[in-house]
C-alpha cells in the first residue's frame, strides 16, 4: 500500500474551514484553492518543487509530508485540491494523460467485469474499452441511448456505466441524474467524462455521478501546452484504491505540468464564458447556411436534448464545441478544414486558439465506420472547438469557408 504521507494531501477537513470554502463562489475558488502562500518567502505563486525525492529526519519519518514524486509531489498535491474544490468533491488524483486516468480506473475493477459505455465515445476511450480492457477480462457494452437500455443491459457482474455528456463528436447530452439512479439501484457506480463542460460549465458529482474525469490536456489547461488528466470522487475506499493504482502504475504528471495545469485552471472561468459565446455565434451561423445539413450544440434551442443542458450545465450554457455536417461529403469536410484562417486544422480541444478536425479521419479514425455511423459520426461531420479570439472574427472566418467549399462543390447546392 502507499505509505501515509501521500494519502495526507487530503487532510481531514475543518469544519469552519470547509463551511467557508462552500460559501466561496467558483471565480474565488478557481483563483485560490490548492494555491497557498509559500510560508519561507511570502510568494504568492507557488514555486515548482523539481526534486524527485525528498530528505527524512529519521527512517520512515520525512522532513514534510512527501517522500518521493512518483507517490505525491508539491505541484500536484496542490493541482488536486483545485480540481476537487471546482468539481465538489473531497478527493482528485492526476494523472500523465486523460487516457491514464480512464484506465487507473478500468484497472480498479477485477477480472470479468462489466462495463456499460455510452457509444458516442471519444476514439481513445473507444480503443481502450475494446483493445485494452477487453485483455484484461473486462467487456463493455456500448448503447446509444444509455437512459433507455440500461436496465436490460446490466448483467451481474456490471461495476461501471461510463458517460461523455456531452458525448465526442456529436454533442449528445446524457441526463446525468437519470442514469445514476438506475445504476445505483444495482449498486453499480457511474463515471462521467466532464472534458467537453469543464468543472465550470457542469458538476457531474452534484447529479449524482460517483467519479468524474477530465483529459486536462483540454478546457483545465487551456493553453495546448500541457498532457494531463485528472479523476475527482468523494467515496473514501475508492480514494485508497485509485491512490494506491496511481502510485503503482505510476503514470502520473511531472510538477512542471501541474504547475502548468494549476495556472490554466485560475482563468477557466473566464475562458469557459469566451468560449460559450463564440461558439453560440458560430453555431447559429452554422445553423442559417445553406451549406451545413445539420448543427450539433448544446446552447441552440434546436439541440434535441437543450432540455438537459438547461438542466445540468451552468446557465444552460453550451461550451465551445460544435460539430456539425456539410454538404459535399467527406471531401468538402476535409476541403472546409483547410480553407479557415483562423480555425486551425489540428486535433484537441479547449485551448485559447481555435481548432477544426474531421472526426471520421481524425479523432475517431480507428472506430470501425459502421459503429461510427451508428453514433452519428459521418464522414461529412467537422468538430469545431472555439477558443476566446473575437467572435466577429470566427462567425466571418467559417462563412468565408462555407462559401469557399460551396465553389468547389457546386453539385450540392
Amino acid at each position: 500500500m502507499v505509505q501515509g504521507p501521500v494519502a495526507s494531501s487530503f487532510p481531514a477537513p475543518d469544519a469552519a474551514s470547509t463551511k467557508a470554502k462552500a460559501a466561496m463562489k467558483f471565480a474565488t475558488r478557481a483563483v485560490h484553492a490548492g494555491s497557498p502562500h509559500d510560508p519561507v518567502t511570502g510568494a504568492v505563486i507557488e514555486p515548482i518543487s523539481l526534486s524527485t525525492t525528498f530528505a527524512q529526519t529519521a527512517v520512515g519519518a520525512p522532513v514534510g509530508q512527501y517522500e518521493y514524486s512518483r507517490s505525491s509531489n508539491p505541484n500536484r498535491s496542490n493541482f488536486e485540491k483545485a480540481v476537487a474544490s471546482l468539481e465538489g468533491a473531497r478527493y482528485a488524483l492526476a494523472y500523465s494523460s486523460g487516457s491514464a486516468a480512464t484506465a487507473n480506473i478500468l484497472q480498479s475493477l477485477a477480472p470479468g467485469s462489466h462495463v456499460i459505455s455510452v457509444s458516442d465515445v471519444y476514439g481513445g476511450t473507444h480503443r481502450y474499452f475494446t483493445q485494452v480492457a477487453a485483455a484484461h477480462g473486462i467487456a463493455v457494452t456500448f448503447s446509444g441511448s444509455i437512459e433507455v437500455d440500461i436496465e436490460n443491459l446490466v448483467r451481474p457482474e456490471t461495476k461501471l456505466v461510463w458517460i461523455e455528456t456531452p458525448s465526442n463528436p456529436t454533442l449528445t447530452l446524457v441526463d446525468i441524474r437519470a442514469v445514476s439512479e438506475a445504476a445505483h439501484a444495482y449498486g453499480i457506480k457511474v463515471v462521467v467524462d466532464n472534458t467537453f463542460m469543464s468543472p465550470y460549465v457542469q458538476n457531474p458529482l452534484n447529479h449524482g455521478a460517483d467519479i468524474v474525469v477530465h483529459s486536462v490536456t483540454k478546457y483545465i489547461n487551456g493553453h495546448s501546452d500541457v498532457v494531463m488528466g485528472v479523476a475527482a470522487f468523494n467515496d473514501d475506499a475508492l480514494y485508497t484504491r485509485l491512490l494506491f493504482l496511481q502510485n503503482a502504475i505510476g503514470a502520473v504528471p511531472s510538477p512542471f505540468d501541474s504547475w502548468l495545469a494549476h495556472r490554466g485552471l485560475k482563468t477557466l472561468h473566464l475562458r469557459a464564458k469566451a468560449a460559450t459565446e463564440n461558439a453560440t455565434a458560430v453555431a447559429t451561423a452554422l445553423e442559417a447556411s445553406s451549406q451545413v445539413i445539420a448543427v450539433n450544440y448544446p446552447g441552440l434551442n434546436s439541440h434535441p436534448q437543450r432540455y438537459i443542458a438547461v438542466k445540468q450545465h451552468r446557465n444552460g450554457m453550451g461550451g465551445g464545441m460544435v460539430s456539425f455536417r456539410i454538404k459535399g461529403g467527406a471531401e468538402a469536410a476535409k476541403r472546409f478544414c483547410q480553407k479557415t484562417h483562423i480555425f486551425t486544422l489540428a486535433e484537441s480541444l479547449g485551448g485559447v486558439e481555435s481548432l477544426c478536425e474531421v472526426p471520421s479521419s481524425m479523432t475517431h479514425a480507428g472506430i470501425p465506420r459502421a459503429e461510427r455511423e451508428a453514433a452519428g459520426v459521418y464522414d461529412d461531420l467537422v468538430r469545431l472547438s472555439c477558443g476566446v479570439e473575437d467572435g466577429e472574427d470566427l462567425v466571418a472566418d467559417i462563412q468565408q469557408a462555407l462559401e469557399a467549399v460551396a465553389q468547389e462543390f457546386p453539385a450540392e447546392q
